[in-house]
């Protein structure tokens, strides 16, 4: 199970904490943007910057909360199942464990990378075991832009996962980027729409044939 050392504060990982308790759906501003595999996706548009932050819950049947976890974490195995991913690793850079990922968005959209830290934590409760992924980008000089791929220099994430009580997961994200260049809403909802169910097949699939789980 991996997960690098990061600047995450215990505010940080309680709040992911809350959310999977008492998930912030419809209201506030949040639209449901698709529903699929019992997970309902919501985004939300920031007036004053036009950016999009988004909030997904939801369960993951057959997905069992330590399997998921270590499905999401392995890099290794995560070039094998997700197809948009072009190259992934992690490298220590003046002692922080930093992320790289370049990925590929849907036609007509070019290339994005993104450089970030994480943080795994695993919380026992009365309940069971509860894992939480956090996620934000950074910079380093030594991972330079490149020609043709897009930086994405905004992007933080919360991830929580617990076990639903039947054999799967469940889930609540939140998650904020800024992609970059010049993408009209309407390209941005009809990707949105289109991949997240093919991620999310994909992952249970990962997760059934994850190497621990055979």
């Amino acid at each position: 199970m991996a997960g690098s050392a990061g600047g995450f504060s215990e505010e940080h990982f309680r709040e992911a904490y809350a959310e999977l308790r008492q998930p912030v759906g419809a209201g506030a501003g949040w639209q449901l943007l698709v529903e699929t595999l019992n997970i309902s996706v919501y985004w939300r548009r920031d007036k004053r910057t036009g950016l999009y932050e988004y909030k997904v819950f939801g369960v993951l049947e057959d997905c069992p909360p330590a399997v998921l976890v270590d499905v999401y974490t392995d890099l290794d195995y995560r070039k094998q199942w997700d197809e948009y991913v072009e190259e992934l690793y992690e490298q220590e850079y003046n002692g922080q464990t930093v992320i790289y990922c370049k990925v590929k968005y849907p036609f007509p959209m070019s290339k994005r990378d993104y450089v970030y830290i994480w943080q795994l934590q695993e919380l026992d409760t009365a309940s069971g075991k509860i894992y939480m992924v956090l996620a934000q980008s950074t910079s380093v000089p030594q991972l330079p832009e490149k020609r043709g791929v897009i930086r994405v220099k905004q992007y933080k994430q919360s991830l929580a996962i617990e076990s639903d009580g039947n054999g799967g997961s469940k889930v609540f994200m939140s998650y904020f980027y800024n992609p970059g260049g010049h993408i009209p809403s309407w390209i941005i909802k009809r990707a949105v729409q289109k991949e997240i169910p093919n991620f999310l097949r994909d992952l249970v699939k990962a997760c059934q044939n994850y190497p621990s789980n055979i």
